[in-house]
């Protein structure tokens, strides 16, 4: 047993029925993204608001806080205990701070801007969305104040995705990152061995043959289809827990480059097999899922670039695309494998490449911080938006629709998510060093042997859920926290020599 402290048992038993609040939600938000017809959005919307002012209230029930209050004072708890105390002495903290009325407009009014977003980036109508985006940005710094922060209210933010992150640290991590890309960029581009495109980025492919390589690839990672998991499609790729025995993912089929299907799915997955793989143990209490969003990332970047844009990769897999793919036959291996990694500077985040990916979240990062501090308003995003993305990348969109209305996060209100992404490539190269002194990576990728991957991730890091703080975990199980460095050199060792 984990659990032994008589107080924590007792919490565990009240947090049951929140928790189970929480699965309703996150089946009605799998629904809102996959089944659910346009015009049901309003109903949604309130059950959703409804659910969350519940949760608030279960949550700051006074007996349940007082529960958890005497079980921080215990000495004798063991990590697993900790752990729980942890989450949800934060979570009280932020569900005191924040009022119910906010709490239930951000939930309906996210709930609406999602469906909206989805019209108006396809209408390329900025002005549809804009009342929306506005409300929300203001939604969030109230937020941000009930919450309170010290030096910018990102911090309040940033801290609700990745416990103990702070504005200085984004600051920092990009301070030191941005010159070292730009650099990367450069030399990459310059030398030509990675092309800028590849033909096969506009060759047609027929849905269902992607579909079948698709659950291929899931097959040969043992992924459990059916019986802990599920496959959809949804207007933009995500993974949605239920809990520890009921994960889904989605991705989209557009009918050309059938690359972006395939790395979107090995991207989810790599989001779902960290839940699949937390210790059952933790079923249905407050650790029972991943520790941040930052670590969360690195799982899935690792799967998605350092596993499934590898040349051992590339020649694992390459027969399963012959086989289905038919103008795949005229291309050999390595053909695929610099058609799965060109590099160029592109205005889509999603789509973009290792080496320019991360330039992406600091124009983002940085528009956050500008919003959210007053410094500019919702008119100005577009065209800062375009001036930025020519500074940091040589381009400009010329539709909203490549530009400011490109992503779901703010239609969803997560604001302060954006940084969470680079936090995972730098974890996911991390990964790739620590894993290296165990596992001969290439190797056991080129045999398929990745329940020997797996069960590193797992052992390391997947297993503890939330129990620990994600620097403190990241310690455990790497010996250090975030390090940039090691994004640097792997991509340098990738891309340059």
């Amino acid at each position: 047993m984990v659990f032994e402290n008589p107080l924590i048992k007792e919490i565990l038993e009240k947090y049951r029925l929140i928790w189970a609040i929480g699965h309703a939600s996150s089946v009605m938000g799998w629904d809102s993204e996959t089944y659910m017809p346009t015009e049901g959005v309003k109903d949604r919307a309130v059950a959703r608001a409804e659910l969350s002012l519940l949760h608030q209230q279960l949550i700051l029930k006074p007996e349940f806080v007082e529960l958890v209050e005497k079980a921080g004072q215990q000495e004798d708890l063991n990590d697993y205990e900790k752990g729980v105390v942890r989450v949800l002495q934060r979570e009280i903290k932020i569900m005191k701070a924040l009022p119910p009325w906010l709490v239930a407009e951000l939930s309906k009014t996210t709930q609406e801007a999602m469906v909206v977003w989805r019209e108006a980036k396809s209408r390329n109508d900025f002005n549809m969305f804009k009342p929306y985006l506005a409300k929300i940005f203001d939604l969030s710094r109230k937020a941000a104040d009930y919450i309170g922060w010290e030096k910018h209210p990102y911090d309040a933010l940033l801290d609700m995705y990745e416990e103990g992150l702070r504005t200085k640290d984004v600051v920092n991590l990009f301070d030191g990152l941005k010159p070292s890309l730009k650099q990367l960029i450069v030399k990459v581009t310059s030398a030509g061995k990675y092309p800028r495109e590849h033909e096969l980025e506009k060759i047609a492919y027929e849905p269902s043959k992607m579909e079948i390589v698709n659950k291929k690839i899931l097959e040969f990672f043992k992924f459990p289809l059916g019986k802990r998991a599920r496959l959809d499609v949804s207007a933009h790729p995500f993974t949605i827990d239920m809990g520890i025995h009921d994960v889904r993912i989605t991705t989209r089929y557009e009918g050309v480059d059938f690359k972006r299907t395939m790395f979107s799915v090995i991207h989810e997955f790599g989001h779902a097999l960290y839940q699949l793989q937390i210790d059952p143990a933790l079923s249905y209490t407050p650790i029972g899922s991943g520790v941040s969003l930052g670590v969360h990332e690195g799982q899935s970047r690792f799967w998605e670039n350092i596993v499934g844009r590898s040349k051992s990769f590339t020649e694992f897999i390459y027969p399963v695309l012959k086989e289905n793919l038919e103008f795949v036959r005229k291309y050999t291996p390595e053909d695929i494998y610099y058609y799965f990694n060109t590099v160029r500077p592109s205005l889509i985040r999603v789509d973009a490449d290792e080496v320019t990916y991360n330039m992406h979240i600091l124009l983002r990062a940085e528009l956050e911080m500008l919003m959210l501090n007053n410094e500019i308003k919702v008119d100005d995003l577009p065209e800062l938006w375009s001036c930025k993305m020519d500074e940091l990348l040589g381009v400009k969109p010329k539709t909203y629709a490549e530009g400011v209305l490109q992503d779901i996060h703010w239609s969803m209100g997560s604001i302060g998510y954006f940084p969470t992404y680079t936090l995972g490539n730098l974890l996911s190269a991390q990964m790739r060093y620590a894993m290296s002194k165990d596992i001969r990576l290439e190797e056991a990728v080129g045999n398929g042997e990745f329940d020997r991957i797996q069960e590193w991730q797992k052992e390391r890091i997947h297993k503890w859920g939330a129990t620990y703080p994600p620097k403190q975990l990241l310690e455990k199980a790497l010996g250090e926290s975030y390090n940039s460095e090691y994004l640097v050199k792997y991509l340098s060792e990738k891309y340059l020599s």
